[in-house]
């Protein structure tokens, strides 16, 4: 008869399958129902599993291969998670004792019915625990691409890219702060709920990038009563600033608005504007109804490629879909799952997305295209490959428009330099502490006529 499993790893089990077999994100999961009946122990060690698991794959099935008589692609998905997570307990958890992290490990091998495979899985962890203290993690550096891929458990082709357009330093600052539980970076609707925070045992530290930010460094901010109201928001500083980017106006428009962290910055910002927020699928437009209260955004359940709203935007912002490489911190699985040739689909999808949105900006209007992504395929060639096509608009230098947000005191950082490639807003994930993101600004000019007239 099996033994009972930590509530913990039975958690972390669960997610990690969802994650490996339904391409569902780790984060939300972690989030969800399923963990809140955990005491805050077991939701921190069942948070630990699955991102180390997650984080660390590449290096935690090289620990196991030596070990095995199988293939690791060849075992049952229910054989794999268990070992993967017995072997990051092993290679990573020095306060976790070896026989509690192989028996529930095995348990959880019977707990999935896969009772034949329940003595090869105890013969590879045992293997693994002679093994583990020689393969524990270590000081880690890279003289080359292939060296950051394995060292810091990143897909080759992502790193060699990454290599060639920011240089090995940044790359390597990229694969390392990869590998860290990132800060939870809130935006607050203005200082009078510091004081009622502060009486929650929340711990806040000042934002790097943006003044309305905070970083938590105490406390769980998701039980507080100004989370549950709407007054405060978990939102990283990067994606804080690319609404801040979008600016002002009396008519906004967010064409990929879900999950609504950004519309309701720009609401925050806005009161006075109509803005119209649209989402493509219809659950994730009704979550973004929920988390947005603010009174003067309609959220329309749309095609952002074929909006049925008419155009004469003062601002429009295309926060397009992309490959999240730029938050590989926070969803570590994405770089398991995302192959070279997906660039090129997201790619068509996001020139498609921004010639729409242009079509949607007044004459004098402005338009942010922005990303969470580190390719340039999704960055600059989607911008450049659109400009050739739209002679009334020209590309806006960010410069201009972070220096308006220092000069007003809303920019926290002075290094407006670090945050510029060219005229573009880059963030690098570990040169400053958010995501990737990458924005461009696009001006709709007035174009004459041969007898001098504007139309």
């Amino acid at each position: 008869m099996p033994m009972p499993v930590s509530p913990a790893r039975a958690a972390a089990f669960d997610i990690l399958l969802q994650v490996e077999q339904q391409d569902a994100y780790a984060s939300e999961l972690l989030h969800s129902e399923r963990l809140s009946k955990l005491s805050l122990a077991d939701r921190a060690l069942a948070t630990e599993i699955v991102m180390g698991v997650l984080r660390w794959r590449s290096k935690l099935d090289s620990a196991i291969a030596p070990n095995s008589m199988h293939e690791l692609e060849k075992l049952d998905a229910e054989v794999c998670v268990a070992l993967r997570i017995a072997t990051y307990q092993l290679l990573y958890l020095d306060r976790i004792p070896a026989r509690a992290a192989v028996n529930e490990s095995v348990e959880l091998v019977k707990r999935a019915r896969k009772t034949s495979a329940v003595p090869f899985t105890n013969a590879v962890l045992r293997k693994l625990v002679e093994a583990a203290k020689a393969s524990r993690l270590s000081a880690m550096s890279g003289r080359s691409p292939a060296e950051l891929a394995e060292n810091f458990a990143h897909p080759d082709w992502l790193v060699e890219g990454w290599v060639e357009h920011y240089g090995i330093e940044n790359a390597e600052i990229v694969c390392r702060y990869d590998q860290t539980v990132p800060v939870t970076a809130i935006r607050i609707a203005g200082d009078e709920v510091l004081e009622e925070l502060g009486r929650d045992g929340i711990g806040l530290t000042p934002g790097t990038l943006l003044t309305s930010a905070r970083m938590v460094t105490q406390g769980d901010i998701t039980q507080t009563r100004p989370f549950r109201e709407g007054r405060v928001f978990i939102q990283d500083e990067a994606s804080q600033l690319i609404a801040a980017l979008v600016g002002s106006g009396w008519r906004i428009l967010d064409c990929c608005a879900a999950p609504g962290g950004k519309t309701a910055a720009i609401a925050w910002r806005n009161p006075q504007a109509e803005i119209v927020a649209a989402e493509l699928h219809p659950h994730r437009a009704e979550l973004l109804r929920q988390r947005v209260r603010a009174a003067n955004v309609q959220v329309i359940t749309a095609d952002a490629v074929s909006l049925p709203v008419d155009g004469g935007f003062d601002r429009v912002l295309a926060d397009v879909p992309c490959s999240g490489t730029g938050t590989l911190a926070r969803n570590p699985e994405i770089k398991w799952r995302l192959k070279p040739e997906d660039l090129k689909a997201l790619q068509q999808k996001q020139v498609a997305i921004l010639r729409a949105a242009l079509g949607r900006v007044a004459h004098g209007g402005r338009a942010v295209y922005s990303t969470c992504s580190l390719e340039p395929r999704e960055n600059e060639a989607v911008v450049e490959e659109v400009l050739q096509s739209v002679k009334e608009f020209a590309l806006v230098d960010c410069r201009s428009e972070l220096e308006r947000l220092r000069s007003s005191g809303e920019l926290a950082s002075h290094d407006v330099d670090g945050l510029l490639s060219g005229p573009y807003l880059r963030t690098i994930p570990g040169r400053q502490r958010c995501d990737g993101f990458f924005a461009a600004m696009f001006e709709r000019r007035r174009l004459l006529r041969a007898d001098g007239h504007a139309y």
